[in-house]
């Protein structure tokens, strides 16, 4: 599986950013889906997934701000991100899960300034 995110970038506090995981696989629809984040000196940190089924599950700082949401019939998965603050600068990640593997997309920058 290839991860391709793209739609990072730099916005204001109190704006929005939808970012975009597009994948090559050939059965999108069995995958777990996640977003992760990283910011500088800090550890990877999952921020939103969604299973194969659709359920979703949100790191508490970013409830009620963050959407991730997917699209089987184009093999991408999205995160709307509102309101956001300066510390959701970090690079973002694409994750996608099947069993026991793992694939990882090349990450995009989110810088929010305040």
């Amino acid at each position: 599986v290839q991860l391709q995110a793209s739609g990072g970038g730099l916005v204001q506090a109190g704006g929005s950013l939808r970012l975009s995981c597009a994948a090559s696989a050939s059965r999108f629809n069995v995958l777990a889906m996640a977003w992760y984040r990283q910011a500088p000196g800090r550890e990877r940190e999952s921020v939103a997934t969604i299973s194969a089924g659709g359920r979703t599950n949100y790191a508490d700082s970013v409830k009620e701000r963050f959407v991730i949401s997917r699209d089987n019939a184009k093999n991408t998965v999205h995160l709307q991100m509102n309101d956001l603050k300066p510390e959701d600068t970090a690079v973002y990640y694409c994750n996608a899960r099947w069993g026991s593997a793992t694939w990882w997309g090349q990450g995009t920058q989110v810088t929010v300034s305040s």
